[in-house]
């Protein structure tokens, strides 16, 4: 069966499909013989399938993989990403992890009703955050792989010019004994995006805060332990054009951005790591470019094993590996380790392939500043997509929205636990101490940017 051309085109992305709530009933069919299916019966059905194979393994997933075998622990279902593509049919997109660290996110389709699903296919998609296919929609609107090499930007995450989308942050209150505070991202309009508010649900106390150093707005939630599992909303409609290399409209203070902040610190190996490549290099232009190569040589995408994701630029050129946080503070601090002004921002890459659905989590980017202009560099994306590395030096995508810019941020009030090392998903203190939460992202496109 071709399940391809069951796949709804509101549920496909470019790295996998949408999402669905956990609590959303997904079932495709008036047929009352069909179970309902959410999507926390499908995540029950691939992660039992995952395990019963890894004890058939002898401790580990074994998937068939160019010439030879793959030998995988799992290190998480894609949540955002299972979907329902009919009666009886499923969807799961998996990251699974080698003894080596290198990390696969696999696709599989699954048949069969909850607690009996069976996988019928099972395909590596990518590695290290790299694809080896994308989706791409025939005019039949059917649903087929494509090559990665072939495809083009907007298979592989790539609006240019504008896009226009509803954003959606919402997060469920975990249990909570004693009063609590929550600070919360709001992002704002600047050159490059026009953010209206369109609905703020929450409960508790609001207030308003702002941090003089980079300007974000932040909302404070005043809680109590009656708020334990009460919903908050947020939901704004945004315009977003491409970023391309810009002057500063303000006048810059420099000396700001070569500054050291707790988790990218300036230290005597980021110096000698940073002049040995940009050695016989002239111009601030031609040393960045050479760094950003370096960080892509040097850096390898993948979200395994513990201290990857803070954006500890230590951590990075140590280990070799991590996420886009990690990516961008190792390149942040090379650039301050020669004199060259460099800052940090957070938000959200809205996929560019479907126009609807779930949100993978918060993305992460940077801009250096040489001859009175910024240039805004994504390495991680330019390590995912060799195509694109090129683009990415000089250029952030429309698709995205930046919820807040800077490190080290101080509050009045802040959290006990001191400055925020960088505002994307909210800091929860529950009796003045820290709780993680996480929440989830979605989106509808309002607007059809062309390419």
């Amino acid at each position: 069966m071709n399940w391809r051309r069951l796949i709804p085109v509101a549920l496909l992305v470019c790295v996998g499909l949408a999402g669905c709530d956990s609590s959303t009933d997904t079932r495709q069919t008036a047929d009352n013989s069909v179970p309902h299916v959410v999507t926390a019966d499908i995540q029950a059905g691939i992660e039992k399938h995952i395990d019963e194979q890894t004890a058939a393994g002898d401790g580990y997933f074994k998937l068939p993989f160019e010439d030879g075998y793959l030998r995988l622990k799992l290190v998480r279902v894609h949540t955002e990403y299972l979907a329902n593509l009919g009666p009886r049919r499923h969807f799961a997109c998996v990251d699974l992890a080698s003894t080596d660290g290198d990390v696969y996110d696999v696709d599989f389709f699954l048949e069969g009703d909850p607690g009996s699903m069976k996988v019928t296919e099972t395909t590596v998609h990518k590695v290290n955050g790299q694809p080896l296919y994308v989706w791409k929609q025939k005019r039949d609107k059917t649903w087929v792989r494509a090559p990665y090499k072939d495809a083009p930007p907007e298979l592989l995450g790539v609006i240019s010019d504008h896009d226009e989308f509803e954003f959606l942050y919402r997060l469920t209150l975990p249990e909570m004994s004693e009063a609590a505070k929550m600070w919360i991202p709001v992002p704002t309009s600047d050159d490059f995006q026009t953010i209206e508010t369109k609905a703020i649900e929450t409960p508790g106390t609001r207030t308003m805060l702002s941090d003089s150093e980079y300007g974000n707005r932040v909302m404070l939630l005043e809680l109590t332990p009656e708020d334990s599992g009460k919903v908050i909303k947020m939901r704004y409609a945004v315009q977003r054009r491409e970023k391309g290399v810009y002057k500063e409209i303000q006048a810059l203070e420099s000396l700001q951005y070569l500054q050291p902040e707790r988790l990218v610190p300036a230290n005597e190996t980021f110096e000698s790591i940073a002049k040995d490549v940009v050695a016989g290099k002239k111009g601030d232009l031609v040393r960045a470019r050479a760094l950003y190569d370096h960080v892509i040589e040097r850096m390898r995408y993948a979200k395994f094993g513990s201290g990857w994701g803070q954006g500890d630029a230590v951590y990075a050129c140590d280990a070799g590996n991590g996420n886009c946080t990690d990516f961008h503070s190792y390149f942040i601090a090379l650039c301050r380790a020669v004199k060259i002004p460099a800052r940090f921002a957070i938000g959200a890459a809205i996929p560019s392939a479907r126009d609807e659905g779930g949100v993978d989590g918060y993305h992460c980017w940077a801009e250096f500043y040489t001859d009175g202009h910024w240039w805004p560099v994504d390495i991680s994306e330019g390590d995912k997509c060799d195509s694109l590395s090129t683009y990415y030096f000089g250029h952030h995508p429309a698709n995205r929205v930046e919820l807040s810019r800077g490190r080290d941020l101080v509050l009045d009030p802040g959290p006990a636990s001191g400055p925020i090392n960088f505002l994307a998903y909210p800091v929860l203190e529950v009796g003045g101490k820290p709780v993680k939460i996480k929440p989830q992202f979605s989106f509808v496109r309002r607007k059809i940017s062309k390419l």
